[in-house]
């Protein structure tokens, strides 16, 4: 009689996280870097020709993210957890700092009636302001799930790469630059890299990875259709008229 032989695939697990996520925070570094180097970092920083002084102070706070994103990945892969979760909370409070900074360069951009191509400003309001709430849930369940490192480090992960629409429609490349739609393209780019490693790591998708990416690409298709109803447009109207 002929014996079955069962092979069981042993997966990596957590053995390559830190390379894994710390190669996303550099790619996100890079992604950042390429969308504003002309208009912001080439160009002095707080000394660009930036059209409010809000907009400096919403670019200084989230490139204090991503530097805080890179520095808290090292962090974890240099086995220093102690000083990881007491700069922790100070990421924390920038995150908070950043959604109120975000939400007042959106108003002032809007008050200025700035708008890529193929988008008036009252339906372009939305892109930012989404892009705020979202952020803020993703931190929110980060925060929640701080003891979980797997889930934590997805959460925090998700909310960076649901900010990187502005960088990549400001990336120097026809196919992207002024289109923010065009962009949500790479934002999937990014989110499928996740689902990859999880697959590959663990033969599973992580539950943060798949409801976080299935938020992330629903807010993505609904939000521009509902920037376009008449109750977004009042309200929007109403956001131009306090900016």
């Amino acid at each position: 009689m002929a014996t079955a032989t069962a092979v069981v695939r042993q997966h990596p697990g957590r053995r390559y996280d830190h390379y894994f996520f710390s190669g996303m925070a550099i790619l996100i570094l890079a992604t950042v870097f390429l969308g504003f180097a002309r208009t912001y970092y080439l160009a002095g920083t707080f000394r660009a020709p930036l059209p409010a002084p809000i907009i400096h102070l919403h670019g200084a706070a989230f490139s204090c993210w991503i530097l805080l994103l890179i520095t808290q990945t090292s962090l974890v892969s240099a086995h220093r957890v102690d000083l990881h979760r007491r700069l922790g909370v100070v990421g924390f409070l920038l995150a908070a700092v950043m959604v109120v900074l975000g939400m007042l360069a959106a108003t002032n951009a809007l008050s200025r009636n700035f708008a890529p191509p193929g988008l008036d400003p009252l339906t372009f309001y939305v892109i930012p302001m989404s892009d705020m709430v979202i952020f803020s849930v993703f931190i929110f369940f980060a925060y929640r799930a701080r003891f979980d490192p797997a889930t934590h480090k997805r959460l925090i992960m998700l909310a960076t790469i649901s900010l990187l629409i502005a960088a990549i429609a400001r990336w120097p490349f026809a196919w992207t630059f002024g289109k923010p739609l065009n962009g949500q393209a790479v934002i999937c780019m990014f989110l499928l890299l996740l689902i990859a490693y999880d697959l590959w790591s663990q033969g599973k998708i992580h539950r943060a990875t798949l409801w976080g990416s299935i938020s992330l690409v629903a807010m993505q298709l609904l939000r521009v259709p509902l920037g376009k109803t008449a109750i977004w447009h009042a309200f929007a109207a109403w956001a131009q008229k306090l900016g």
